[in-house]
């Protein structure tokens, strides 16, 4: 009996990967464009590999929950985090993290880029960034902004980045996400919002919002018309969003390679090319080191960064 089992046990433990049901584990709410492209790669991983993904919202703590659970997880391949560029600066920001963004996990595949824009309320004076730098200047700390959830998102630190660079003083009003602050944006409560695309395009769609700068190095596919931080105010200013999945650390290579085969496959479907080009995210295949240096060249920008520019978490 006692050789039979063992012989069992050794045949389950050689199954090839996959062999079971995968969960992507996300930080953030359901609806928003974390949660979005979540679902578009687990539903094309589970036609590649062959069995469910499945994602999982564990929501809150700026997106610590969902990386302390993935960080701790079995490095097998079946449990999988999707973060955004935000994960860079958490070990400064919240110190007593129970992981380390660069020592925990093992990137497996950028699944895109994606501006910040500059919105403000279509009724509002100001045309230009410009105008919103000439004001500030001229009444410091007066104008009111929005950054995402604030932290050490990619919006709050491009706000944070803009300011240290213009040498200007404006107010950050703190909100739970992007929902509530472009809300208050709309209703004058604010002056104008740093934000991802995908939260503010279906608003500057409808005329609500106007935008007056992209961060990124060059224009946006997206918004073609809108102008960079770059070519405007501040030669070489660029602060790029992304969007990821990653392993916990130590998880086999050649999971990771097929992992990063797969998802590349999926993503430059052109269906699929054309639904995250809608949310202002456009991808670019590459490899898991290729991500890693993004990771980490991030890690070392956003931490020096909230050190020295002293952001702490609301």
């Amino acid at each position: 009996m006692s050789i039979s089992l063992g012989g069992f046990i050794s045949t389950v433990q050689a199954q090839p990967y996959p062999a079971k049901v995968t969960n992507i584990i996300v930080g953030f709410a359901p609806g928003g464009s974390a949660d979005i492209i979540a679902r578009i790669v687990a539903q094309e991983l589970t036609s590649s590999l062959g069995h469910p993904v499945i994602v999982d919202n564990r929501s809150g703590a700026a997106g610590a929950i969902a990386s302390t659970a993935v960080a701790i997880a079995p490095a097998d391949g079946y449990t999988l985090l999707l973060t955004t560029a935000g994960i860079a600066g958490s070990n400064a920001l919240y110190p007593k993290l129970k992981y380390d963004t660069l020592k925990s996990f093992s990137p497996v595949a950028n699944l895109g880029a994606s501006p910040i824009v500059v919105v403000v309320p279509s009724g509002s004076p100001f045309k230009s960034l410009h105008d919103i730098l000439t004001a500030a200047r001229k009444t410091p700390g007066k104008l009111n902004y929005a950054a995402g959830a604030g932290g050490a998102t990619t919006p709050a630190m491009a706000a944070e980045f803009l300011k240290n660079k213009t040498k200007t003083s404006m107010q950050l009003i703190p909100y739970k996400g992007s929902g509530p602050a472009l809300v208050s944006l709309m209703g004058g409560e604010l002056d104008f919002a740093f934000d991802i695309p995908s939260s503010a395009l279906p608003l500057m769609r409808g005329g609500k919002l106007r935008a007056l700068a992209v961060t990124t190095k060059a224009r946006s596919a997206t918004l073609p018309d809108v102008p960079t931080v770059a070519e405007t105010e501040i030669p070489g200013f660029e602060v790029t969003g992304w969007f990821g999945i990653m392993a916990p650390a130590g998880t086999p290579t050649e999971v990771i390679a097929r992992l990063n085969k797969d998802i590349n496959a999926a993503l430059v479907k052109p269906t699929i090319r054309e639904r995250l080009l809608s949310l202002g995210i456009e991808h670019t295949p590459s490899t898991p080191a290729a991500f890693g240096q993004i990771i980490a060249s991030d890690v070392t920008r956003y931490s020096d960064a909230i050190r020295e520019l002293g952001i702490h978490a609301e």
